[in-house]
């Protein structure tokens, strides 16, 4: 028997994908790459914003079409999608041999079971499950990297999005087991542990009554074959003191700061319900780049949030413009049913939010770029991630600048010895907009 599996959308999502892979794995079904070869095909789906359910809906009937020309008896949506719209698909996607949702990864083999016998299911609606170190586990990514997720669901309620109403209540691992599953990856031979939640620096608060990122990160700092631990997604709220002091004494702990801001303007910010205040964010970028010397800073914007009228955009640009942030991710604004948002009147035009966008991608573009330049002549510790596939003696990494699959990569002109997973010493020759080139220190 054999799957095959497609994972959409986030991190978070992909560690789901790979305990089902591994819960799989483990009652004998052989994973395979090629979708025709599938008797059973399984799309983890996203739902975060409209192009994300659009892509998602497209990836299912485009494997649907492999029941006709392939081997597919089970088709299965799971995830995001699944978890909010499980009974209009069931009805929409008549290929579809079961819907399951963001909580039910640990029934997937009694889906896999059930829907060979003919029968369509549907498993949806409220579930805390969250995986542990003892759940099993495919890991997809390159064998020097890893995902762990130390906590499930949010507590924020941004008037914009849906992932409260899809994945629940915030709930954080204990640490002690996120501690066991980083060992077991490290003994795996994994160097960079990415720790990911919906929010970071809230980790622990539901279980220890205060946030425990700190401890966490130091207790990870200890395990002997770890070289890189990297933290994805911390809301400015829960970013202490103590938290900065970690990120700028432990040599561990990666100095790159993901802080998803959505917007600068404190009326918008009200509107989104962000607890944030533009002041409060630049006293806390200042503290960061003084305390953690050669941070890399990262941000998420929306344009185009109802309301939005062009002086709250032009506060938002000269924002980005001042606070010269190292890497920019930006959205125009989806409306998502039953979220706030979505019964705010004052709607952007699309043209409106669309020229927003390009206009701050171009500003961001910009200062990337000088960033980039500025870079050069300096020595920086690169993780070798694999080879120019057009030049052989090109090696192609990443610094502690960049984070896996969102930011650009470093490429080592003239290094035919440094093997994957190698950390190597780089002195960067040339920054541009994404990407920099540089050569290895002897």
């Amino acid at each position: 028997m054999k799957a095959g599996f497609i994972s959409l959308g986030c991190a978070k999502n992909l560690v789901d994908t790979e305990v089902m892979l591994g819960i799989m794995r483990e009652h004998g079904i052989d994973i395979t790459n090629e979708p025709a070869e599938a008797d059973i095909l399984i799309v983890n789906t996203c739902a975060f914003i409209e192009s994300a359910k659009e892509e998602s809906i497209t990836t299912v009937l485009g494997m649907a079409d492999y029941k006709e020309s392939g081997r597919c008896r089970s088709l299965i949506v799971a995830g995001c999608l699944g978890q909010r719209y499980g009974q209009q698909l069931l009805d929409e996607i008549p290929e579809a041999n079961a819907i399951i949702g963001t909580g039910a990864w640990s029934r997937i083999m009694e889906v896999i079971e059930e829907t060979l016998k003919g029968r369509r299911l549907l498993i949806s609606g409220k579930d805390d499950t969250i995986y542990d170190a003892k759940t099993p586990r495919l890991r997809t990514t390159p064998n020097y990297t890893a995902y762990v997720k130390i906590a499930e669901g949010c507590d924020h309620r941004c008037a914009f999005c849906a992932i409260p109403l899809i994945r629940g209540s915030f709930r954080s691992r204990v640490m002690e087991d996120v501690v066991a599953e980083a060992e077991h990856l490290a003994a795996q031979g994994v160097r960079e542990l990415v720790l990911i939640a919906q929010d970071s620096a809230n980790y622990g608060l539901d279980l220890y009554e205060k946030p425990m990122l700190p401890a966490l990160l130091r207790a990870l700092t200890k395990i002997k074959d770890i070289a890189w631990i990297r933290v994805l997604y911390s809301y400015p709220k829960y970013f202490s003191d103590e938290l900065i002091e970690v990120f700028a004494t432990e040599p561990k702990v990666v100095k790159y700061v993901d802080l998803p801001l959505q917007h600068a303007h404190d009326a918008v910010l009200r509107s989104m319900n962000r607890p944030d205040t533009r002041e409060g964010v630049e006293k806390l970028i200042k503290r960061l780049r003084e305390r953690i010397p050669g941070v890399a800073i990262r941000s998420t914007f929306i344009v185009g949030f109802p309301g939005e009228t062009d002086t709250h955009y032009q506060a938002l640009r000269s924002f980005v413009e001042a606070q010269r942030f190292d890497k920019v991710g930006i959205f125009t604004y989806s409306e998502e049913e039953d979220t706030p948002a979505a019964k705010m009147a004052q709607k952007v035009p699309e043209e409106v939010m669309q020229e927003r966008y390009h206009d701050l991608m171009s500003l961001q573009s910009k200062i990337s770029e000088e960033i980039n330049v500025s870079l050069e002549g300096k020595e920086v510790d690169v993780l070798i991630e694999g080879r120019d596939e057009e030049q052989e003696g090109i090696s192609i990494g990443r610094s502690y600048r960049e984070a896996p699959e969102v930011d650009g990569q470093i490429y080592i002109e003239s290094d035919t010895e440094s093997r994957v997973g190698d950390i190597a010493r780089v002195r960067l020759l040339q920054g541009f907009t994404y990407d920099i080139v540089g050569e290895k220190v002897h």
